[in-house]
């Protein structure tokens, strides 16, 4: 029964995850793909894709694993029925305290176990995940503490600044080399966003389409310093979008620049795309924070 029920908890996410995929029937669900992006093992994950199979969206093929039977725009919220996560709540529960400030910078969990009266398990469990997207760490024999960036507004206005050197310089590595699976995928997200999933899909569904465009960008570089670089600064990027109000009106210029920038780097006009990204990130990083990045100029 604990199998199935964490298995019921993560199957949300997985659906998530397909719907910011865009991933079409007949695709293949790949256990280290979901595992890896949910942060888990292979056989929970093993154990979603069997209760997708008994709710009709998933088909199991012997010797070949599971596929998805519907598409992510026909996947429908009725047809899941674990919409409420309990774990998902009470993170968000967490996440909100700490950003209202009802959270010190210093705790210990004594404190957080009598706030939320929760039993010390599911406790660790959220703090864990807080830990692994590096909210917070924990400080032997001294509790838990948070990390400097969470109340810090300069630090997330260095993580764009950090961003704007790091992923133009990926573009202009000499072994940069296209994925063209991947960015055809990348061009029907972005198209798909365009054409009105911007209205439908959860910030969680947003963020997840977002950090994996720029992503990929980065990971045709080759450069594993720039790949992992990129990836800390996903999880860093989950975390301010808590703190941001999505301007969905604005999301749409976005995902045409995404494109854009698709066009760029498939003509192998490079550094002409290295300048194009550098000031798309300066300009999504001021709407975000406020600032105004103030380089010299605007090449790279």
């Amino acid at each position: 029964m604990i199998k199935k029920d964490l298995a019921l908890q993560l199957a949300p996410r997985v659906i998530d995850l397909v719907r910011a995929r865009s991933m079409k029937a007949g695709e293949p669900l790949r256990e280290q793909t979901f595992a890896q992006a949910l942060g888990v093992s292979r056989s929970p994950i093993r154990r979603v894709f069997a209760l997708l199979a008994e709710w009709d969206l998933a088909i199991q093929e012997p010797n070949r694993g599971y596929f998805l039977k519907q598409g992510a725009g026909q996947i429908q919220e009725a047809a899941v029925p674990c919409a409420s996560d309990p774990f998902e709540d009470f993170y968000l529960r967490v996440v909100d305290d700490i950003l209202g400030g009802e959270i010190p910078a210093h705790f210990f969990e004594a404190q957080l176990l009598r706030r939320y009266e929760v039993p010390r398990g599911q406790l660790l469990k959220v703090l864990n995940r807080l830990a692994s997207e590096a909210m917070v760490e924990r400080k032997p024999g001294q509790g838990w503490g948070l990390k400097d960036f969470v109340h810090n507004t300069q630090a997330h206005i260095q993580s764009y600044r950090f961003r704007m050197a790091i992923e133009p310089a990926a573009l202009l590595e000499p072994g940069y080399q296209v994925n063209h699976a991947a960015f055809a995928q990348a061009r029907q997200q972005q198209q798909a966003l365009i054409d009105g999933e911007i209205q439908t899909l959860s910030r969680a569904q947003l963020f997840q389409v977002g950090a994996q465009f720029h992503e990929m960008i980065v990971q045709c570089s080759g450069n594993v310093f720039f790949i992992d670089a990129i990836r800390h600064q996903n999880q860093l990027r989950r975390f301010m979008g808590y703190k941001a109000n999505i301007d969905r009106t604005r999301l749409k210029a976005q995902c045409q620049e995404h494109i854009h920038l698709l066009d760029l780097i498939e003509s192998d006009r490079r550094e002409e795309a290295a300048q194009f990204l550098w000031r798309h990130l300066d300009q999504v990083g001021r709407l975000k924070t406020d600032q105004r990045a103030t380089p010299e100029d605007s090449q790279i």
